[in-house]
């Protein structure tokens, strides 16, 4: 391939065809011959593509830091308030357990974006409009009403989340986009630090046991409790300080599961027909198809943002 190299060096095409055909053969090869065309703007080009080392993973400055951790601690304190007022605990958390994260991520972002006066009132007047909503409706646990609040309070605590996320920029189409791939970013990061504390936790557990002492209740009610709202929050911060991180990993997700998720609803599709099923009558059954429809255009989209980045 070397002779291939030097004979290809002013035909970007045909390198690029080479590269693409076995990129790991091309570099090789390509390195053992850069130093006999060292020199050459095209060589020189293909010598930092090839060979660029990315930047190491960035802690981002200490007082965003230190923002962090303060949040992850209003979070966790927020989701043991049940334990805390001897609040009953489905009663607390069926209604607020959007307001553990979203609030706390809606300030940061507003924090980081510098939002007006104007804007952080609205963010704050409209978070507090739904506290007080949702914890006034009457505490029926069949009421369908409530649990369509329930529903669509994640919604629009989600909306508020963007609006602070998109900032002054609110007509910038960029900022938009950006909000859809930061949601697919902390999705698969927040899973990655949900697994590390998972197996964190299986360890401490485990090692304590081995010398006679049970913290498993003690683990879960004062630990794991300040751990599970803190993995999205971490994992907001990890992906506003390098965009890059989970840039690859979302479309090796959507290559992987595209083809997967294509047999499974033409099966499932099948299926619906089969069993004589009206999705328009049942409402249990309209909401998980809707969750379906989300799943599939979450994988549509990761493939389309890397597009947009050539």
């Amino acid at each position: 391939m070397n002779n291939e190299i030097l004979t290809q060096l002013n035909n970007p095409h045909e390198l690029e065809k080479m590269y693409r055909s076995n990129k790991s053969s091309f570099k090789k090869e390509f390195n053992a011959t850069y130093a006999s065309i060292s020199g050459n703007s095209v060589a020189d080009f293909w010598d930092a593509r090839l060979n660029y080392e990315g930047d190491e993973i960035a802690c981002g400055s200490k007082k965003e830091l230190v923002i962090i951790i303060i949040a992850s601690v209003i979070a966790g304190f927020i989701a043991k308030l049940p334990a805390i007022f001897n609040i009953d605990e489905e009663l607390f958390y069926t209604r607020n357990i959007g307001f553990i994260i979203f609030p706390i991520l809606s300030a940061y972002f507003a924090w980081r974006n510098k939002l007006s006066i104007g804007k952080i009132v609205f963010v704050l007047g409209t978070t507090l409009a739904g506290i007080l909503f949702i914890n006034f409706l009457p505490n029926d646990k069949n009421s369908d009403t409530l649990i369509l609040s329930c529903i669509h309070l994640l919604i629009f605590l989600w909306g508020i989340l963007g609006f602070a996320f998109i900032g002054e920029k609110r007509n910038d189409a960029e900022k938009r986009l950006g909000f859809l791939k930061y949601n697919g970013d902390l999705v698969v990061i927040t899973t990655l630090v949900l697994i590390a504390g998972g197996i964190l936790t299986g360890i401490t557990i485990g090692l304590f046991s081995l010398i006679g002492l049970n913290i498993e209740e003690f683990y879960f009610k004062n630990i794991a409790i300040f751990g599970l709202p803190a993995a999205p929050i971490i994992g907001t911060y990890l992906t506003q300080v390098n965009p890059s991180l989970v840039g690859k990993v979302s479309p090796v997700i959507a290559k992987i599961f595209s083809p997967l998720v294509l047999v499974m609803l033409v099966i499932y599709l099948v299926a619906i027909v089969y069993s004589g099923k009206d999705p328009y009558n049942d409402r249990e059954f309209l909401l998980i198809f809707n969750l379906l429809l989300i799943g599939v255009m979450a994988i549509i989209f990761f493939p389309l943002q890397v597009l947009h980045r050539f």
